[in-house]
């Protein structure tokens, strides 16, 4: 069983516990009352109009990989720098088991700014979609390695009546080519290898040319500098999502303006 396989195979005894304590009924009361979606995509869309890089930073306390990465951990704290810093948006790392998250972590960041914030989980389930609403997300991350086609088109249908954007991440040319086909329109880049979790930002430019010119893409891991923009934005990606790179810096907000800076 791949790790993959296994965090998959841990969440839907997760999801499988939180219906019996939750039933879907009272959650999707839950989300119908909570705060009005903000737009996630088409905030990126504005900033790349205007002819920036479009920025989701990442509220992320640990991984797998790399272990704890911020031990001062505060979400509102960390969601303010961002925005401080020109974030153009916000992700939140809810999964508990690999990545010490939580679903608190997320409603106390969007409360501490005006960005639009995604939840970054394994979603496997409808009922996590709108669990994702009810504790105020604005968009939700699909892996597509973790789902096949009918249930990635049957999370996005469910997303979207809640009103909230769905960025579908791809890892590989199959899975870019099963976005395209299931006409993602907001599609993520992820330059890690979920086999040696190795990172190469030639994945992007790989794999960006198979994508329509129309779609929205985010270029997501391996990013450290403003050079590294500017390496995506020649293959065609203006929209970044970056996390542990930030997070480890002790001032946050002037980490974030200067990897938005132009390199002199």
């Amino acid at each position: 069983m791949s790790v993959l396989e296994e965090i998959c195979a841990q969440k839907r005894a997760l999801v499988a516990q939180r219906k019996r304590t939750c039933p879907q009924a009272e959650l999707e009361r839950l989300a119908a009352d909570a705060s009005p979606p903000r737009g996630f995509a088409s905030n990126l869309w504005r900033v790349i109009a205007e002819g920036g890089y479009g920025l989701i930073a990442e509220i992320k306390r640990a991984s797998p990989s790399k272990g704890l990465i911020r031990a001062d951990f505060d979400p509102p704290v960390l969601a303010s720098a961002y925005e401080a810093g020109g974030a153009t948006c916000i992700s939140v790392l809810t999964d508990g088991p690999y990545f010490q998250g939580d679903d608190a972590f997320l409603i106390a960041a969007r409360a501490a700014v005006s960005l639009p914030v995604l939840r970054k989980d394994f979603l496997l389930d409808p009922y996590q979609i709108i669990e994702s609403r009810a504790i105020g997300a604005d968009a939700v991350l699909l892996i597509l390695a973790a789902i096949d086609d009918g249930c990635a088109r049957e999370l996005r249908a469910c997303a979207f009546d809640l009103g909230m954007d769905t960025l579908v991440e791809v890892h590989d040319e199959t899975e870019m080519r099963r976005a395209v086909a299931l006409d993602c329109t907001f599609i993520g880049i992820n330059n890690r290898n979920l086999a040696t979790l190795s990172v190469d930002l030639a994945t992007t430019e790989r794999l960006a040319p198979f994508c329509p010119g129309d779609r929205l893409l985010v270029s997501e891991s391996g990013l450290f500098a403003h050079v590294d923009f500017d390496r995506m934005a020649r293959a065609g990606v203006r929209c970044f999502l970056v996390g542990e790179s930030l997070m480890r810096q002790p001032d946050v907000a002037e980490a974030t303006r200067a990897l938005l800076a132009p390199t002199p």
